[in-house]
């Protein structure tokens, strides 16, 4: 037989995880943030897609 495989509370359920300082985004910056990694998805698909026609 196992072990009894109970999921009580755990202590941590009402914490969240910490983020190091360096990687918080101030609050006014977040949309800039979000453009900026937009941005670099769409130019590595476009880059990926002209690479697969130069082909």
């Amino acid at each position: 037989m196992g072990r009894d495989n109970k999921q009580g509370q755990s202590s941590n359920k009402g914490s969240l995880p910490q983020t190091p300082k360096n990687q918080k985004i101030a609050p006014n910056k977040v949309s800039e943030e979000f453009s900026q990694e937009f941005m670099e998805l769409i130019n590595s698909v476009s880059q990926n897609q002209n690479n697969k026609k130069k082909k």
